[in-house]
């Protein structure tokens, strides 16, 4: 009976001993939670009723190469409701409807889903979002945002690009350089009860928003205007589809603008100019679309054609440098040179008659060239493509660069190199000639044409100073001296003399090509032109798209780019040489 007794204390002191111990980890367990682990659970909870609501970074802006404003913000406001908060659902849905403009159906809808937070509108005008304050309906909230502005309207909007509602770059340079103009979201951060309602006395916890970084670009808002205003008196002169104009420093890269009439304006991107038609039915949408993404499209860099006359500017250069021509060098023009079977032309069929390489480049004679893509032979021009970097993208900082379209080298046969020589049966972009020709003027060496160029704080500290590729001596210095000297002698004596400055050196060359198909007879009328021509600081093209009547580059493009020249080689402190040059009396050329 004893040893009974005995087993079931010993029983009730195991129990004891094992409740103990339960108890003793159960204990061990709520003190690591309360004094080790109290701080994570306490923002565990807080963050499990706290209600978010964004603060919208600024977005950095977009300034000139002088500190003027070209991209800004302004404060609007995002309308919110916060279902489990409204007191007085009819009253909420009245002032919606009265201040947001939006139906009695959309506004009920907001008002009566069932969620933490419900977005009505953004983007809307402070001044409303002021007045919707103002009426201290619980449930209502207005927070304070920023919609891009563009003071400036349409200047340079093919460029510039804009942004969409959420402040993200949709086209431009807001794309390209989206990364470094957003800014980094704040928060504001409500303490709420289980059922989503703010409790009193709380109050509220901001993460502040940091904006992002101001861009610095190397377009002059006075070179732009003056360019853009020359483009737009030529294109309604010669009522042209369009008119593309590029200024650039030829030395380092640097745009100073880039014209693309007719622009579209920035403030309201979506909307289409009245004279474009769409498609009405199912189709509708996407043909608004297509709408959109031609008036947005900058044909400067976006678009390929037949350069024409200024692409000699490449033959001459190679030629040279090759050795297979000289200034000195005679030839006979007479109206036309049998290549093969086929009869090519010069734009003066009665022929220039003999010239020396030098007359050959001011008449702008086609033979001439011809005569020099011969002599370099289809794997020295395919060299020089390479050299010069005509077969790549320029690498410029705005998207969708096209690329050149060129025969492939194995399909080149005499025809095709002849044609070449002068400028047609391949097509490049605008700002592939020009910074091709910017390498032939500067000395030889190939820049990357570019508008970025400083990335600064808001306190207009320099964060960054942005870096682009350069190869120097792609073509020698020696050849470099006297194409300048070549195309000095275009403008004074030859083809290009109506971009002639009194006072001032100007090298350059015109060019008239044709569209695809020759048949629909549309020309494009272009010139590129530089100056000084023997220490060039700025150089230009203007292509001039369909041109009514008269359309002879030399006629036509070349007095956009004088005109142009005219006012601003004095703003960028450009001095007349003093030394005056004829103009010359040559004939009209392409």
């Amino acid at each position: 009976m004893s040893g009974e007794k005995t087993y079931n204390r010993k029983k009730v002191l195991l129990v004891f001993l094992i409740c103990a111990v339960m108890l003793l980890g159960l204990a061990g367990r709520l003190v690591y939670l309360m004094v080790f682990k109290g701080e994570y659970y306490t923002e565990k909870a807080e963050t499990l009723h706290e209600r978010e609501r964004d603060i919208k970074a600024a977005r950095g802006r977009i300034l000139d190469a002088n500190g003027v404003i070209l991209a800004d913000n302004r404060t609007v406001c995002t309308v919110s409701a916060i279902h489990s908060q409204i007191e007085d659902p009819e009253a909420v849905i009245a002032m919606l409807q009265k201040e947001l403009g939006i139906d009695e159906a959309a506004a009920r809808k907001r008002v009566e889903k069932v969620s933490s937070i419900e977005r009505v509108k953004t983007n809307v005008d402070k001044a409303i979002g002021d007045r919707i304050r103002a009426y201290g309906l619980a449930g209502v909230k207005v927070d304070e945002d920023y919609k891009r502005y563009y003071p400036f309207g349409s200047l340079a909007s093919k460029v510039l690009g804009f942004t969409g509602g959420d402040n993200q770059g949709i086209i431009g340079l807001e794309v390209t350089y989206d990364d470094i103009l957003t800014g980094i979201n704040g928060q504001i951060l409500t303490l709420t009860d289980a059922r989503g309602i703010e409790l009193d006395g709380a109050g509220e916890r901001r993460v502040e928003p940091v904006p992002g970084y101001d861009l610095q670009i190397s377009l002059d808002y006075n070179i732009q205007m003056y360019a853009q205003q020359a483009a737009l008196k030529v294109m309604e002169e010669k009522q042209a589809e369009r008119v593309s104009i590029i200024l650039m420093n030829p030395q380092n890269g640097e745009i100073y603008a880039m014209v693309n009439v007719p622009e579209f304006d920035l403030n309201d991107p979506f909307t289409l100019p009245f004279d474009v038609s769409v498609e009405n039915g199912e189709n509708r949408e996407q043909s608004i679309q297509d709408a959109l993404n031609r008036m947005w499209r900058n044909p400067a860099i976006n678009d390929t054609y037949e350069p024409g006359s200024t692409f000699k500017i490449f033959t001459a250069a190679a030629g040279l440098e090759e050795g297979v021509v000289t200034l000195e060098d005679r030839f006979q023009c007479g109206g036309y040179r049998v290549v093969e079977d086929r009869r090519i032309h010069c734009h003066k069929r009665s022929g220039h008659g003999s010239e020396s390489f030098l007359e050959g480049a001011q008449n702008s004679c086609n033979p001439v060239f011809i005569d020099v893509g011969l002599r370099l032979g289809v794997d020295n021009v395919y060299k020089y493509f390479e050299k010069m970097n005509l077969l790549e993208k320029t690498g410029i900082d705005l998207p969708g660069e096209a690329a050149t379209i060129m025969h492939k080298k194995e399909n080149v046969g005499l025809v095709e190199l002849a044609t070449i020589s002068f400028g047609q049966s391949f097509q490049i972009t605008p700002i592939q000639l020009l910074t091709m020709a910017s390498m032939v003027v500067n000395g030889g060496t190939q820049v990357t044409p570019h508008f970025g160029v400083r990335v600064l704080d808001e306190n207009g500290q320099i964060v960054e100073t942005l870096q682009y590729e350069s190869e120097e001596n792609v073509i020698s210095k020696e050849t470099s001296d006297t194409m300048r000297y070549i195309l000095e002698h275009v403008v004074s004596d030859g083809s290009g003399k109506n971009a002639y400055i009194e006072g001032y050196a100007i090298g350059g060359k015109t060019a008239t090509s044709q569209t695809l198909p020759r048949s629909a007879n549309r020309y494009i009328s272009s010139f590129v032109g530089f100056a000084p021509a023997q220490d060039p600081q700025i150089i230009g093209a203007c292509i001039i798209t369909d041109p009514k009547g008269i359309y002879y580059g030399g006629t036509i493009a070349a007095p956009v780019i004088r005109d142009i020249y005219e006012n601003i080689l004095p703003y960028l402190g450009i001095q007349k040489s003093g030394e005056e040059s004829a103009s010359g009396t040559a004939g009209e050329a392409n």
